[in-house]
């Protein structure tokens, strides 16, 4: 009799714990670098097509690495290179389905098989965005602060917190944020244009077959950043300040391009000081172009925008010197003129 408590006993301390260990999944295809750990906080150790997978399980691809998950409903989540993602949770029962999951930085596909009717709740979580999905196919991308969201089939709810401001993202369609910032309004992918070639890609580098090549997998984000620059523009000349102000961050966080990054402080500083009438901002954006771009061709506009906006905020001595800088710099610059006029208008 007390062995058989004994044993009552330590089945209910362990059976919580083996049914929380219980697969939801696993791994269905696997090329190059791959590895997986049970928890957060413990190494990495190599993985194998055919590993099941648990929830709190964590997959991590190398720079030529690719992972198929397969979970049980046979819904996949397909993981190009140098990509961590975690299976948070995920329930399934005959009436219900529920998962959450985690991608901590890279990109994947994910197909989600429709559910027939019955309740389907389903999350694909980063940092700062949270897509909400139940039959449908997309394709996501996480980079710093940034993501990227690229409609396949059926609609998905993408936000910054996962509670307000939601977009949907649908067939042929883009949507971004970065900063948990509520998405932007949606983009159609139009054939021949920068989005396409993106999606283009990344359709590749995460189709059922892997790429022979990785080369093209880390252009995405400095295709999507270099459009940025252009559709801000378009919403700043259509009085959408704010949204152009987030696509130039977006923009910055997404690339380390230093041509792009300098172009999107400009065009950021351009908002706060002709739309917006806020100098000290505008200012900001251009002594960080000085600062951290000095050799690039933006610096001579930033220069020059910095001792204009000087002028116009009432600190003379320091526009004064900016506009001398400016002609020793660029004595054949596009703006002498303009600065030799008004650095002799000064004090005037």
């Amino acid at each position: 009799m007390k062995k058989l408590l004994l044993i009552l006993l330590v089945a209910a301390v362990f059976m919580p714990v083996l049914a929380l260990a219980a697969p939801v999944g696993k791994i269905t295809g696997l090329t190059g670098q791959a590895y997986m750990r049970v928890k957060a906080g413990v190494p990495y150790t190599p993985v194998a097509k055919g590993t099941a997978i648990a929830t709190g399980t964590w997959i991590k691809t190398g720079p030529k690495g690719w992972v198929e998950l397969t979970l049980n409903d046979k819904s996949t989540f397909t993981l190009a290179n140098n990509t961590e993602f975690e299976v948070t949770s995920f329930l399934l029962t005959k009436n219900k389905r529920e998962g959450t999951f985690n991608l901590a930085g890279g990109k994947l596909r994910a197909s989600v098989v429709k559910f027939g009717g019955r309740q389907s709740g389903m999350t694909v979580k980063s940092g700062t965005a949270v897509a909400g999905i139940k039959g449908t196919e997309f394709l996501m991308l996480s980079q710093g602060q940034a993501n990227v969201f690229f409609g396949n089939e059926g609609t998905v709810a993408v936000s910054g917190d996962g509670k307000s401001g939601q977009q949907p993202l649908t067939s042929a369609t883009y949507v971004q944020n970065t900063r948990g910032l509520p998405p932007g309004e949606p983009v159609k992918v139009d054939q021949g244009t920068p989005l396409a070639e993106a999606k283009g890609i990344f359709d590749g580098v995460t189709a059922a077959e892997p790429p022979k090549e990785w080369t093209d997998s880390g252009k995405i984000v400095d295709i999507c950043a270099r459009w940025n620059i252009n559709h801000g523009h378009y919403l700043a000349d259509s009085g959408k300040y704010q949204e152009a102000l987030n696509v130039f961050q977006i923009a910055l966080d997404l690339t380390k391009v230093e041509t792009v990054r300098a172009d999107a402080h400009m065009e950021r500083g351009a908002v706060y000081a002709r739309f917006l009438s806020n100098p000290e901002l505008a200012l900001a954006e251009y002594l960080l172009v000085l600062e951290e771009y000095p050799k690039l061709p933006q610096a001579e506009f930033a220069l020059f925008n910095a001792a204009q906006t000087l002028t116009e905020m009432g600190f003379n001595e320091q526009a004064k010197l900016r506009f001398e800088q400016y002609l020793k710099m660029y004595p054949q610059g596009t703006h002498r003129s303009n600065a030799e006029t008004l650095l002799n208008g000064i004090g005037k």
